[in-house]
């Protein structure tokens, strides 16, 4: 069974940092792209950041790049993310997600708020 699980989502003030966690079981993780996705209240769930199976490649979208950063430990089947200068508009669920065997799987999600 595939099981993702998110951690580390926080309230921060702005300009503060957050890490995420995200942890994989149930299939052979090191072969897959691996993705951080928010979705905050009334909007839609945008693709945030992503990372190749080697973690050589990353894309980010426009409105976090230079800010946050996507890794990965395939030893340890996880994924991080490393949220820097956070803004209120980072408010959010960020969520991880993989396509594996012809199937989407999402974390619970983990809920980052940015706020004074």
């Amino acid at each position: 069974q595939v099981q993702l699980v998110e951690s580390g989502g926080d309230w921060v003030q702005p300009g503060g940092s957050l890490r995420l966690t995200c942890t994989f079981s149930g299939f052979p993780f090191s072969n897959d792209i691996i993705s951080w996705y928010r979705q905050a209240p009334g909007k839609e769930r945008e693709l945030v950041a992503s990372i190749s199976s080697s973690g050589t490649f990353k894309n980010y979208a426009d409105s976090v790049k230079g800010r946050f950063t996507i890794s990965r430990d395939n030893a340890k089947n996880t994924v991080f993310f490393e949220m820097n200068s956070l803004k209120p508009e980072d408010t959010a669920k960020y969520y991880c997600h993989v396509f594996a065997g012809g199937h989407d799987y999402w974390g619970q999600g983990t809920q980052v708020t940015v706020s004074s």
